[in-house]
């Protein structure tokens, strides 16, 4: 939130007013029409400003290089480079965009290594309007977003992980202390941190800084990494 001046007449003094920040994005598909409908579904929500458009993965990194949207919409397969690359190199030149990544159909040779690239949300093209804008707030306030079957495949995919997998991912988690395991198990479950605090009675802020820090220690990019090391583990997710 910015504190913006504003004057109040009725007690002659000056008093700061909270104003939304403008959530920054960028689209990146091939298709001129797919890129011109989200931009409308975006503009029409309000707090959203769309900052540049891109055809092709190149053009998506020179993007997010350029104009360092806080989320960017990419194509999950464009001509160039490949959408997944241009999410790698993405992630690992501009860590400030998170990416959403847009798919016709869920595949998990598409999911899997979006998330594993760093992806923060995946979202079918034929999603309604509101779960789009509802995905760009999430990622922007650093949350993750992920379509139901994607949720869904996901739990399928990790139900029973092998006890190599299982045992490698509990080594990792070994290195938190205890109250970020307790994150981790919420952050887990799709909570937001808002949630997570009050469920633990402690600050936004407090929770915020845990996050962080077991991101950190888990060599995570971002909260989706965290919660399919979490659900390796078999922790109650």
């Amino acid at each position: 939130m910015t504190l913006t001046p504003s004057t109040s007449w009725a007690t002659g003094g000056l008093q700061l007013v909270d104003k939304p920040r403008t959530i920054t994005v960028g689209i990146a598909d091939d298709e001129v029409l797919v890129r011109a409908g989200v931009r409308g579904v975006l503009e029409r929500s309000g707090g959203v400003a769309v900052v540049g458009e891109a055809g092709d993965g190149s053009g998506a990194l020179e993007l997010a290089r350029r104009q360092r949207p806080q989320v960017l919409l990419m194509d999950a397969a464009m001509p160039g480079m490949e959408g997944l690359a241009a999410v790698r190199m993405i992630r690992r030149h501009v860590p400030g965009t998170e990416v959403v990544v847009l798919c016709t159909q869920h595949t998990e040779e598409v999911l899997f290594p979006a998330l594993r690239a760093g992806a923060a949300g995946f979202l079918f093209k034929n999603s309604e309007p509101d779960a789009l804008v509802g995905a760009v707030r999430a990622v922007a306030a650093g949350e993750a977003m992920l379509s139901p079957s994607a949720t869904r495949a996901l739990v399928d995919h990790f139900t029973g992980a092998d006890s190599e997998r299982r045992d490698a991912a509990r080594n990792r988690i070994g290195l938190l202390t205890r109250r970020e395991q307790e994150v981790l198990v919420y952050l887990a479950q799709g909570m937001a941190n808002a949630r997570i605090a009050r469920l633990m009675y402690l600050s936004e802020g407090a929770i915020k800084a845990h996050v962080s820090r077991l991101l950190t220690k888990l060599r995570c990019d971002n909260r989706v990494q965290a919660a399919l090391i979490a659900r390796d583990a078999a922790l109650p997710c």
